[in-house]
């Protein structure tokens, strides 16, 4: 074992083998052995937050405070995002996505049911009834 290579953080084989004089290509007969690969992930699509729906929901449809939940996932949806922990981020999203859904849905059953409806019925009953006219 040689003396400078004691104090190094690898195991003593790779060090011995880049150390070889070859005038060979790594990876071919005669070349060094110890070929060290670096891996790198690059994600190729942001993770989606749902900020701004979160927003509009908690703002105008916060409904048994579905919108307030979902704001909350998507803050802590972009701090993980922020941090670089992908796998909290995409859950914290996913999260706030189905919130978000059940929040539109509900506000929107609401919004029919407080406008559309009442105004059917007061159509309807505008109308005057020919079955009783016919029937004297």
């Amino acid at each position: 074992m040689n003396p400078e290579y004691s104090s190094a953080p690898y195991p003593d084989e790779t060090v011995a083998l880049q150390d070889r004089g070859h005038g060979a290509s790594p990876g071919q007969p005669g070349g060094p052995t110890g070929v060290q690969h670096t891996v790198v992930n690059v994600p190729t699509e942001p993770t989606k937050d749902y900020l701004v729906w979160s927003l509009w929901n908690f703002v105008y449809g916060n409904i048994f405070c579905l919108g307030l939940a979902a704001l909350i996932y998507s803050v802590k949806a972009r701090d993980r995002k922020m941090v670089g922990d992908q796998n909290g981020a995409i859950g914290h999203a996913s999260t706030a996505q189905v919130l978000n859904i059940v929040a539109t849905v509900l506000t929107s059953l609401i919004v029919f049911l407080v406008i559309v409806v009442p105004i059917a019925v007061v159509a309807s009953a505008a109308r005057p009834y020919s079955y009783y006219q016919h029937r004297i």
